[in-house]
């Protein structure tokens, strides 16, 4: 399973996001958008935001911290 949440370091949500998924025993690659420019342009590309957490499980992408849909895309249903 891929996951990724791009974020910025003052996110507090992005932080809790890390921790909950890390907390399901996942991996997480999380993303700095305000170092990497790239990346924050693929943040953007993929969920059309530019507010952070933006979390990607499996090319499924959740803006926010949003507890449901997170569970319901590490689950996989």
């Amino acid at each position: 399973m891929g996951i990724k949440i791009y974020s910025t370091p003052s996110c507090p949500y992005c932080v809790m996001a890390k921790k909950y998924i890390e907390g399901k025993g996942h991996a997480v690659d999380y993303i700095d958008v305000s170092a990497d420019s790239a990346k924050a342009d693929e943040m953007v590309t993929k969920s059309g935001q530019y507010s952070v957490p933006v979390i990607d499980i499996d090319d499924n992408i959740i803006v926010g911290f949003n507890r449901s849909e997170i569970d319901k895309h590490l689950s996989g249903k």
